[in-house]
């Protein structure tokens, strides 16, 4: 298990209802309606917003890489996540794919760029080992 040597932020949410709730962040800048994937609820579900933020901070990994290779990253550079919950023999599973778009760029370079976010990314780390995971360089 990986300790912290420093907290640098704590998001706060509250949640109520499950899949078919709503969850609100401490300082009232997320509010949003939960539901189930696949239906026709109003709000959106824990998948996508797993995938919102692990495609956000995949790209501030990628910034950082960039930072230290010193590489300009392209303006319209994008993640594309598709993080799907499916079934196993142990019940509910996840799996995930990440695919990063680096218009411009050497693709040696937005390779080096990708393999080294997803080492330092927090929810790469998260994930490995523990889902299906495949990073794509389109």
């Amino acid at each position: 298990m990986t300790q912290l040597d420093k907290v640098l932020y704590t998001g706060k949410t509250h949640t109520s209802g499950g899949r078919d709730g709503a969850s609100r962040s401490s300082d009232g800048r997320l509010d949003i309606k939960l539901s189930s994937p696949g239906t026709s609820g109003a709000g959106t579900n824990p998948e996508q917003l797993f995938a919102a933020g692990w495609s956000a901070c995949f790209i501030g990994a990628m910034g950082l890489a960039a930072g230290k290779m010193k590489v300009t990253l392209p303006a319209d550079l994008a993640v594309d996540a598709e993080v799907d919950l499916g079934t196993n023999a142990g019940g509910y599973a996840l799996q995930a794919r990440l695919n990063v778009s680096l218009p411009g760029l050497e693709r040696e370079v937005a390779q080096a760029l990708v393999d080294t976010a997803h080492q330092t990314c927090p929810y790469s780390k998260l994930t490995r080992g523990n889902i299906d995971v495949v990073i794509k360089l389109v």
